[in-house]
């Protein structure tokens, strides 16, 4: 008893006998192309032309003048002379001078220098690394002084157009820190290079 295939089993089975139909007649197609198909003719290579030939060709005939002379070897003689080369080693040196060829020529007489090239003085010291640089002056003008209730001494400064007035121990322009204060000057450190200076009293 046959069994009743679906309608998605047909299709299926259409699909596959499409399938190898056109997978044949492709392949089919290939190997008749490889193996009786006319292979394509062969381009031949082009040779280059020498063109000396003819720039040679074409100069001749326009050229005007005589033609150079073509030289042959027929006339040279390979043989090796050994009178003309005895003749040549039979020549002496005849000059006036010195014979470099020869061991037993008289030497040149060299000049004594006038002085020798080797240095006799002091010998050139040995490089010293540069000391470094010094700070900068403190630019700090101290022009007076007040005194407090406790006796404590406070300096006044100028910094350009500023004016600071300090105690000793505190900072002026977040840069010079001030220590010893007398009516005649001031001790100040420079933070920034750690130098400590005095500073005379200036009228301001």
């Amino acid at each position: 008893m046959a069994i009743p295939l679906g309608t998605e089993n047909k299709r299926q089975v259409v699909l596959v006998v499409v399938l190898f139909a056109f997978i044949i007649v492709y392949g089919g197609v290939q190997v008749y192309k490889m193996f009786f198909a006319p292979s394509a003719p062969i381009r031949p290579v082009a040779t280059p032309v020498s063109t000396s030939r003819s720039v040679a060709t074409s100069s001749g005939s326009s050229a005007e003048g005589p033609e150079a002379q073509k030289l042959s070897n027929a006339g040279i003689d390979p043989a090796l002379h050994i009178e003309k080369l005895q003749q040549s080693e039979n020549v002496r040196y005849a000059g006036t001078g010195r014979n470099i060829f020869s061991a037993d020529s008289v030497p040149v007489a060299i000049e004594k220098p006038l002085k020798s090239a080797r240095m006799t003085g002091p010998q050139p010291s040995v490089n010293v690394p540069p000391q470094p640089p010094r700070p900068p002056s403190i630019d700090l003008k101290y022009f007076g002084y007040s005194q407090g209730p406790d006796k404590s001494l406070q300096a006044f400064f100028t910094h350009g157009e500023d004016i600071f007035m300090a105690k000793s121990g505190e900072i002026v322009n977040h840069r010079y820190r001030v220590g010893n204060i007398n009516p005649n000057n001031v001790q100040i450190t420079d933070l920034a290079y750690n130098n400590t200076q005095t500073i005379p009293l200036t009228a301001f």
